[in-house]
């Protein structure tokens, strides 16, 4: 990345449940980066682990600033401090982009200020979009194989409809990356909270894992 000065959001997220960690391994070498390029900071720090959104109080409000054009740069020290998955973090890249606001990842080549960090976005984005492709293929998978173990087929069930197999990739990103609720979801998807639930814990873990851990 060419110097610059700039708006920099600076974001470091370290889990409760990595006992020992400080954020401050993160920030350092983030404020460095941010000195050497003329950038005035603003630092955004969360002590949460990835699945946590509702922990994540400070990504969410360094979106908020993004959105609001309060900065120019979010800079982070590495790709899975703020996403958990390449869907997550190309839909939020993307809305990024859009927003006129530059993504850095100081300990990778990713920086969509230089045409090869754009290009490897471009990568990510296919990534992407092959994963949105997947999901949409399990929940179809799912729901014959449903109808092969002789499930009742009356009314559909809210994942049973073929709306509900458009929009779940979309409401799952939009949920991984904290710009919707589980609240809003629910309702957007049809469904009640508890499948929800259960619709998120079985695309982290696969239904047979969520199975024997008595929570499908």
């Amino acid at each position: 990345m060419t110097a610059r000065i700039g708006r920099v959001g600076i974001y470091a997220r370290v889990s409760t449940k990595e006992h020992g960690q400080d954020p401050e391994l993160q920030l350092v070498p983030l404020r460095e980066w941010a000195a050497g390029h003329g950038g005035r900071t603003t630092e955004y720090v969360d002590l949460a682990s990835a699945a946590d959104l509702r922990g994540r109080t400070a990504w969410r409000r360094l979106l908020d600033d993004a959105r609001h054009h309060r900065l120019e740069i979010v800079a982070v020290w590495k790709l899975d401090r703020a996403f958990r998955s390449s869907l997550e973090a190309a839909t939020t890249l993307a809305e990024l982009r859009d927003l006129g606001v530059d993504f850095v990842s100081i300990t990778q080549p990713i920086d969509t200020t230089t045409p090869t960090g754009r290009l490897i976005y471009a990568i990510l984005a296919a990534v992407a979009e092959m994963e949105r492709d997947l999901i949409v293929e399990r929940v179809r998978e799912g729901m014959k194989n449903a109808q092969r173990k002789g499930a009742r087929i009356g009314r559909p069930s809210g994942t049973a409809r073929p709306a509900f197999a458009r929009q779940w990739p979309a409401v799952r990103a939009e949920l991984a990356a904290g710009t919707l609720s589980r609240r809003a979801a629910a309702a957007r998807l049809r469904i009640g909270h508890a499948t929800l639930e259960r619709l998120l814990r079985e695309a982290d873990t696969g239904p047979e894992e969520a199975r024997q851990r008595g929570v499908a």
